[in-house]
């Protein structure tokens, strides 16, 4: 697999030299399992059970062949990669594993774990956006420069926090795989949480397709429409014309209201954690 451009400087050598192997100056060491805890910032919440088990067979048969990477910590070692050959090993109820110790800062595990798994083993979106979104507030960047870190585009990285906004039961369907993240962009367009839940059931009774869901969703948009166009019949394009530039920009709800000689612009966010990535975009602009 070709590298990807632009993982930031904390990456130091970057991937290829963190699992090269056992690289001039480290050590292969036989570590107890015991003392060995998951990397906290792992952002894969679920692990295929059925995957691990012929992870687990082959480690039956062959042992653990490309040591696991940990960092030493207060109490034992914390896994920088290889959580899934940890798991399988623990299935086999093996008691030490194989692991090289390298030096690290927390950023660099946060970093190293996420980039480990789009490049080797896909997260599911859901577990992708919270990624992008726990850089963001960890490191205090922005959507820009986690795009330049990872080497993706600006507004693939918004697409992505975007699915944060669904509602937890559509954001259960996605984990569960009976919608994809792009049936879940589709959904936003409804912005009403009861709606989207119909329509989120709706599609997967129908097995509908993504195009199918847009199909549906404009429907019934549509069937709002000339209410929502008497409200906005007064407002004058250029202020629909930056509201959406902003709600692109900010990733979240944007209003802006005018009122004679004055007016207000209002940004919308739901935990404490979209706000403070609200304000650090606003901050750095």
């Amino acid at each position: 697999m070709a590298r990807q451009k632009g993982f930031g400087k904390s990456l130091g050598k970057g991937l290829d030299a963190l699992f090269s192997g056992n690289s001039e100056g480290e050590t292969v060491i036989e570590l107890e399992i015991s003392e060995i805890r998951r990397n906290p910032y792992q952002p894969r919440m679920e692990f295929n059970e059925e995957k691990l088990k012929e992870l687990a067979e082959s480690i039956e048969r062959h042992g653990v062949i490309q040591p696991i990477i940990v960092r030493k910590s207060v109490k034992g070692y914390d896994i920088v990669a290889g959580e899934r050959r940890y798991r399988a090993s623990r299935l086999l109820a093996l008691t030490t594993i194989p692991a090289i110790v390298k030096e690290m800062t927390d950023t660099e595990m946060m970093e190293l774990a996420i980039i480990e798994n789009l490049q080797r083993e896909n997260l599911n979106p859901l577990e992708e956006a919270l990624s992008y979104r726990q850089l963001m507030t960890t490191l205090n960047i922005t959507q820009n420069e986690v795009a330049q870190r990872l080497g993706k585009s600006r507004p693939y990285i918004a697409n992505m926090l975007r699915l944060l906004k669904l509602p937890q039961s559509i954001r259960q369907m996605i984990n569960d795989d009976e919608l994809s993240g792009a049936h879940g962009r589709t959904l936003l367009a409804l912005n009403d949480p009861v709606q989207i839940e119909r329509a989120a059931k709706h599609a997967i009774a129908e097995g509908m397709s993504v195009r199918a869901l847009e199909t549906y969703v404009k429907d019934l948009k549509d069937r709002v429409a000339p209410k929502k166009q008497k409200k906005n019949q007064s407002r004058p394009a250029f202020i629909e014309r930056h509201e959406a530039v902003l709600k692109e920009r900010f990733g979240t709800t944007v209003e802006i209201k005018k009122q004679r000689k004055k007016g207000t612009i209002s940004f919308e966010f739901r935990n404490e954690e979209e706000y403070k990535r609200i304000m650090s975009l606003l901050e750095n602009d």
